[in-house]
């Protein structure tokens, strides 16, 4: 099984432009500066190469962990052991890839597990820290629709693409 990092490093990309749409006044952004006590004066005055820069690298890191999530292949590369021993691994093993090598490889069956990594691993996680930060619901359900969205987008070009 084959890499394509390109798909990997587009994946990351969609949390920037997702986040510029779902955050933009027009969308939920005026919503979300008055949830956090944000002027536009005090967003602007943030360090947006550090704040873009490490977002991406952060994505990068979502998307290696999509992968293993979107791509059920990749649990049977890391039963023998991970790629550099695929060469190596028993003949049913090469069985296997050869019938199901590429089942459920579509961005439709990513972007569902994708989704599913939202609603019950993104949720739940901005849910809590919400409630122990005395968040509002507004906030909680913008920040947790984000990332469903997100998740949903890079799982499903994961899947379909790298």
């Amino acid at each position: 099984m084959q890499i394509n990092f390109a798909a990997l490093f587009i994946a990351a990309i969609v949390t920037l432009v997702t986040g510029f749409i779902w955050y933009s006044p027009k969308v939920f952004g005026t919503i979300w500066m008055k949830e956090n006590n944000f002027t536009r004066e005090e967003l602007k005055s943030g360090n947006m190469l550090k704040i873009f820069g490490l977002t991406y690298v952060f994505s990068l890191m979502i998307t290696m962990t999509l992968m293993s999530l979107t791509i059920h292949q990749s649990g049977a590369i890391g039963m023998v052991g991970g790629p550099p021993l695929m060469d190596s691994a028993k003949p049913s093993f090469a069985a296997f890839m050869a019938d199901y090598g590429t089942a459920y490889r579509t961005f439709k069956h990513g972007a569902l597990h994708g989704f599913m990594s939202g609603l019950f691993f993104a949720f739940p996680l901005i849910g809590i820290n919400g409630l122990f930060e005395r968040k509002s619901w507004k906030y909680i359900f913008i920040h947790a629709g984000y990332w469903m969205l997100t998740l949903t987008l890079m799982g499903g070009i994961i899947c379909g693409f790298a």
